[in-house]
């Protein structure tokens, strides 16, 4: 029920965001019995946060393909018998974690994460939201047959919009108010803890009186002057990904009641993305301005070199640090290259309209048509790049085929390939940032604790703005199911607390 006109003066829980993580702790409070209203920031046509963005990839703990059907009751026996999905076990998600994370992250949020990851989106299965296998992003067809690779295997159907619509109609049918265009700008607090947020809406501000609230609101990505304060100079070049709302108002508003700042508060998650986006994302184009196919070819940057070893790891262990790489080039771009070898293997969003593309039946004329770039330099790299390549080692897309290249300064690791069938195609790539890394310090509970590293009573966090969880990288998959691993956990802390207090009993700590 979406009253907007008609005035709220209190509610059990308040969850501010309108996102996956908002919507899984509204749910879970809603759960205990408490009463909840969603103060979402944006106006309807625009709400869900990042969530409505992204495309929908939930990474989640699986012994094989019967844990799958549970999630995927529709998959048929003849998909089934044609696919390898493999397993993800909770070692692998624990392995993948620290090593992106150069074991920076916080062993009990992690196992948090990883250890309730598959009963979470369970939950969520029989909350309505339903889910299909990655096929054409996360699995290659070999030999008639496909398989999964890296530890992900499952989105959410219709991809973030459809996991925002899903939400959406799950709260309405749970009674859960939700309010847009509802900016919290402030929580109200005591020394007895919060008691309720500041809302401005429709031109004026309000107080809405709670017995908790939870900050679901998103990091401070779409903060140009939060990103080059905290992330570096330069960062304010970057374009957004997602949504333009997310400014770390969340975060903020903790902080100046003395929350504790955790994380990594120089670090985010950050992308090839076209060079030529607009300033945010684009709800029509959703995730496609991504170009995730860089294992397959080379990148270059405006002086002619290559700068990264593009076959690290598999493409989404990453793509999430090589964006800030990106961004650190001469002119803040590079070109993606490819030849008619592998550019079958490229995902869709190399197919949109709205992509900053070049081709040439050669090399020397592809180079002259790579804006800005250093064209003799440019050519005299793709040839040593060639000359360079291991081609006794089969290429195989479907696992690290140790197929590289011998004697360059940034040697290739895997998937290398010769540019030598034309056309050739390039890509004009940017920096686009999805969310940061730092942000507030939660307990096991979800409940955010202060700068003395007290719980803070009433006040619970989820998603994005819980730091402590991504350093340096990020495995793909991840933050969609820390949003509704925490966002379940802190709504079910602040439900569980809200109702304790409504009977006269302790603050349910």
């Amino acid at each position: 029920m979406d009253n907007e006109d008609q005035e709220i003066k209190s509610a059990d829980v308040i969850v501010i965001g309108g996102g996956n993580a908002a919507f899984c702790a509204a749910l879970s409070a809603r759960e205990t019995g408490a009463n909840v209203t969603v103060l979402e920031r944006a106006p309807e046509d625009e709400a869900g946060g990042n969530t409505r963005f992204t495309a929908g990839a939930i990474r989640c703990v699986y012994d094989g393909v019967e844990d799958l059907r549970v999630l995927m009751p529709d998959l048929t026996d003849d998909e089934i018998a044609k696919t390898d999905f493999g397993t993800y076990t909770q070692e692998q998600f624990y392995d993948d974690m620290g090593r992106v994370t150069e074991y920076r992250c916080d062993p009990t949020l992690v196992e948090i994460l990883v250890v309730r990851s598959r009963e979470t989106i369970r939950w969520m299965r029989d909350k309505g939201i339903r889910f299909q296998p990655i096929w054409g992003r996360q699995a290659f067809k070999v030999d008639g047959r496909f398989k999964f690779w890296g530890g992900l295997t499952v989105e959410a159907w219709g991809g973030g919009p459809g996991l925002v619509d899903g939400w959406t109609a799950a709260a309405r049918s749970a009674g859960i108010d939700i309010r847009y265009g509802a900016r919290a700008t402030g929580l109200i607090s005591d020394d007895a803890g919060v008691r309720g947020v500041r809302v401005r809406q429709n031109g004026h501000t309000t107080e809405i009186h709670a017995t908790s609230v939870v900050i679901a609101a998103g990091g401070f990505q779409a903060n140009p002057e939060w990103r080059t304060r905290y992330l570096g100079p330069g960062w304010e070049l970057a374009k957004v990904r997602g949504s333009r709302f997310n400014t770390g108002d969340g975060i903020k508003m903790a902080l100046d009641i003395g929350a504790a700042p955790y994380g990594h508060w120089s670090g985010c998650h950050a992308v090839g993305w076209e060079r030529n986006a607009p300033e945010f994302g684009d709800l029509a184009i959703g995730d496609a301005f991504q170009k995730h196919s860089y294992p397959f070819g080379i990148m270059i940057n405006a002086d002619g070199e290559r700068f990264v070893d593009e076959g690290a790891d598999f493409r989404n262990y990453t793509y999430a640090k090589y964006g800030s790489v990106i961004l650190r080039q001469p002119g803040q771009f590079a070109w993606q290259i490819f030849d008619q070898k592998v550019t079958h293997l490229l995902r869709d969003e190399y197919r949109i309209r709205q992509v900053t593309k070049v081709t040439a039946d050669t090399l020397e004329s592809l180079v002259r048509k790579l804006e800005g770039v250093d064209a003799q330099r440019a050519l005299i790299t793709i040839n040593a790049y060639n000359e360079a390549v291991q081609t006794g080692i089969p290429f195989d897309p479907n696992l690290k085929d140790g197929r590289g290249t011998v004697g360059l300064s940034i040697c290739k690791s895997n998937w290398a390939n010769t540019l030598t069938d034309p056309p050739f195609e390039a890509y004009a790539v940017t920096c686009g940032i999805t969310f940061t890394f730092g942000g507030l310090r939660v307990d096991e509970t979800g409940n955010v604790l202060d700068s003395d590293l007290e719980p803070i009573p009433g006040l619970f966090a989820a998603g994005e703005l819980v730091g402590g969880l991504f350093y340096f990288n990020y495995p793909g998959g991840t933050g969609l199911m820390a949003g509704s691993v925490f966002g379940r956990l802190a709504g079910l802390s602040a439900g569980t607390r809200s109702i304790a207090q409504n009977a006269g009993g302790k603050d349910g700590r």
